[in-house]
């Protein structure tokens, strides 16, 4: 099986000058980029490295993080690249309980994730998933290889990452933004002399450039093919704003996780303009919704494990089949529906309510900027809703009104008993909301 660092190798004999890389003011070609990558496998050899070993790196938006994470694997290491700025003392001590294990032949990389549990987790990526991701990427994407696609996120989570491969495996060009805290840095990068561009945003991304820069985006329109989105649910306002705004920009949301890799998308530009759906299946990849409801994945792009846990790693895969807790289901057509998570399902007096459909009712009233639903004791139903709303810069929060926009469009088990007014809402850093946070009301 050929490797993402094989591709590097072929692109260097048959496009030498073809740019591989932008970050800043740096360009590697593809040439480039593999003279480099050999330079540095020669000195980790040297230094000792050993096929199996498992090396941190902290993934820091720069081309010599890839030429490092190539080389890495090249030399025969598995790549764990961590968050930029995570503090030292974290980093050395997830350096050292990773020392010790042993992981399984062909594996790649280590991404750590919290999940739905709190606690840190090692996934190991196989050099099988990564392909694999790329090529259901390319499928089912139509990346090419005139695309420049634009890369903004940690480059240690999946939604980022995964962007690399089919980015490699075409001979395409990357450019490496560091996030939209340089919002004119961000822009700048489409001036990339390209006409067939790409990006991946997050939701919390695709919010704050609808606020505060939706001129600025819908002059691209023409030159931005699409934009994916994924790592958590993006509301239905903020899906029908960004379609007004690119009306010929494909615009996919996809399901994917660092336990199932890359696993379905849908470009909702193009037909169903709807909060959840997630398309169908790609080309390696199966989806089961089980009797509970949940989501269940199978084919190339999963997960090997977790690193150092059997234990932990047989609740979640099986007979080569990872079970989520995501809630879904499958359509008459084949597309798969995400309908929330199990842990995050509210129970109100016997009646089951998923927070993010509630959520998504209240982003669409006027001068909501951001929300959640959370849980909170009741004397006679044992719970009850109370909806935290941020609203936008110099507007008061109306209960009333919002309550009779959220009665207009959910059922009356739904609707919160209770609403405040909150300077801003937790999230994670790919802009989930942090659920934990609000785990006591």
């Amino acid at each position: 099986m050929k490797t993402i660092e094989d591709y590097i190798e072929q692109h260097a004999a048959d496009c030498p000058d073809k740019v591989a890389i932008v970050c800043g003011q740096e360009r590697c070609t593809y040439r480039s980029l593999q003279e480099r990558v050999r330079t540095r496998v020669a000195e980790y050899k040297k230094g000792g490295y050993q096929t199996g070993q498992i090396v941190c790196l902290r993934a820091l938006p720069t081309v010599d993080f890839l030429i490092d994470y190539f080389a890495l694997h090249q030399t025969g290491c598995v790549v764990a690249p961590l968050e930029k700025d995570m503090p030292e003392a974290t980093f050395q001590k997830i350096c050292a309980q990773l020392c010790p294990h042993a992981v399984p032949e062909g594996s790649a990389d280590i991404l750590y994730t919290t999940g739905s549990t709190g606690k840190p987790k090692g996934v190991i990526v196989s050099h099988q998933a990564i392909v694999a991701d790329a090529e259901n990427l390319i499928d089912g994407q139509g990346f090419s290889s005139e695309l420049a696609f634009v890369v903004n996120g940690p480059l240690n989570h999946i939604g980022s990452l995964s962007k690399i491969y089919p980015v490699v495996m075409l001979g395409a060009t990357l450019i490496i933004v560091d996030g939209l805290k340089d919002m004119n840095a961000f822009f700048g990068a489409f001036d990339y002399p390209s006409s067939r561009m790409a990006t991946f945003l997050v939701p919390a991304s695709i919010r704050i450039l609808l606020q505060f820069a939706a001129e600025r985006l819908a002059s691209l329109a023409d030159k931005i093919e699409f934009i994916e989105t994924g790592a958590a649910a993006i509301s239905q306002s903020d899906m029908e704003a960004l379609c007004r705004l690119m009306p010929s920009t494909r615009l996919y949301n996809t399901y994917a996780s660092t336990e199932t890799g890359i696993i379905s998308t849908y470009n909702y530009n193009a037909g169903k303009c709807e909060t959840g759906c997630l398309g169908r299946p790609m080309k390696h990849s199966e989806i089961i919704i089980t009797e509970r409801g949940l989501i269940a994945c199978k084919g190339k792009t999963l997960m090997t494990g977790y690193v150092g846990d059997p234990e932990l790693t047989a609740t979640v895969l099986r007979d080569g089949i990872v079970y989520t807790s995501d809630l879904g289901l499958i359509d008459a057509e084949g597309m798969l529906h995400l309908r929330g998570r199990e842990d995050d399902v509210i129970n109100v007096g016997g009646f089951k309510v998923a927070p993010t459909e509630v959520e998504d009712a209240a982003l669409s009233f006027p001068d909501v900027k951001d929300c959640v639903c959370i849980a909170v004791d009741h004397l006679i139903t044992g719970k009850a809703l109370k909806l935290l709303v941020v609203m936008k810069e110099g507007e008061e929060l109306d209960k009333r009104g919002l309550a009779c926009h959220l009665k207009s469009r959910l059922e009356t088990y739904k609707i919160p008993l209770l609403y405040s007014q909150t300077d801003r809402i937790e999230r994670t850093f790919n802009g989930k909301i942090n659920r934990k946070y609000y785990a006591n009301g």
